[in-house]
């Protein structure tokens, strides 16, 4: 079975960092998001990838490359940005032989019981209940999991049950045939092709298709997301956050959970809880919580709080809440 991770979207929400930074890149945790998806989809028996890059696709793809040599991979280049069904009609020369495929979105941090999927005898797709989900796809289901009917982005929904860019699809012709129907009709909600759609195409036309309910997911799309999946991950136990071999900081106070690259200094500083610091960072005289540095970043006599700081940064003398990209320095001494 063949894995699609589309990672074409130049991931506005995210800007300035997405500038510089393809969203997929962008660390959680202790390392990048496409990480976490990519290595709960190898545990589950999964080996052959199909990447649908676009903005900033060589970084994606030279880091794929470099982290994971032991995968089957396959780029293709979504030239035009029209949709995540657009991104997977861009990819069907990889996947139109295939019996089944299973399709991830890469940004998508996702808790799932993944076998439970594979092992569907017919097509699924993850759901999880929200609040409000009017921002994302929806989809009705009967009493059995069944799935009625698939709507992206209801402004009146009738169903609280969103879409988490999780789905297992047994008819891949089929799938394709119905993103054709909606290109050929110039079918398009929120001026794109969505998957939403073709897939509700498919249910018109009789395709059964499951729903299967996830723990918990995280769409690291929007800042405020990425600080609370990066809180959550840092809290599971296993991660880096509780590794008792971090090294001995000088004159400097850890309050755990926190994530420390390599080839760190610090000194004279207070970092957590729920910090992650990428490598080579050097911090001086500062206090930190609740935020994401990037890797060379230096900052000194800085307060920092419900951050995200990009990478080959440089911040002296502050006390603030930021959003601050890659290859920037402030100085507010």
């Amino acid at each position: 079975m063949k894995v699609i991770i589309p990672v074409a979207g130049a991931g506005t929400r995210l800007r300035p960092h997405t500038y510089t930074q393809p969203k997929p890149l962008m660390p959680v945790a202790g390392k990048p998001i496409i990480c976490f998806i990519i290595d709960k989809l190898v545990e589950a028996g999964l080996t052959d990838f199909v990447f649908v890059i676009g903005y900033l696709g060589e970084k994606v793809r030279h880091f794929i490359e470099t982290t994971y040599p032991q995968l089957q991979t396959e780029f293709v280049f979504q030239e035009q940005r029209e949709g995540s069904a657009h991104a997977v009609a861009t990819a069907r020369e990889a996947i139109e032989d295939e019996n089944e495929i299973f399709i991830a979105f890469g940004d998508t941090i996702f808790d799932v019981d993944l076998k439970q999927m594979l092992q569907c005898p017919q097509s699924c797709l993850g759901v999880k209940k929200v609040k409000d989900p009017r921002d994302f796809g929806v989809a009705e289901m009967d009493e059995n999991g069944k799935v009625l009917r698939l709507i992206e982005k209801p402004s009146i929904p009738k169903s609280n049950l969103a879409l988490v860019g999780l789905y297992k699809i047994t008819e891949v012709n089929k799938l394709l045939k119905s993103i054709d129907y909606l290109i050929e009709n110039d079918q398009r909600t929120i001026g794109e092709y969505q998957l939403t759609d073709a897939l509700q195409h498919m249910v018109e036309n009789g395709t059964q298709i499951q729903g299967i309910q996830v723990n918990n997911w995280f769409d690291c799309g929007r800042k405020e997301v990425l600080l609370e999946t990066n809180a959550m991950l840092l809290t599971q136990r296993g991660y880096a956050g509780h590794d008792p071999n971090l090294p001995e900081f000088e004159n400097t106070i850890l309050i755990h959970p926190v994530a420390i690259g390599a080839n760190c200094q610090i000194s004279n500083s207070i970092i957590g809880p729920h910090v992650s610091i990428g490598d080579h960072a050097q911090i001086q005289n500062s206090v930190i919580k609740d935020s994401i540095i990037g890797n060379f970043t230096a900052l000194r006599d800085v307060v920092l709080k419900h951050s995200v700081i990009g990478s080959d940064t440089s911040i002296r003398g502050m006390d603030l809440s930021l959003n601050i990209g890659d290859n920037t320095e402030i100085d507010f001494d």
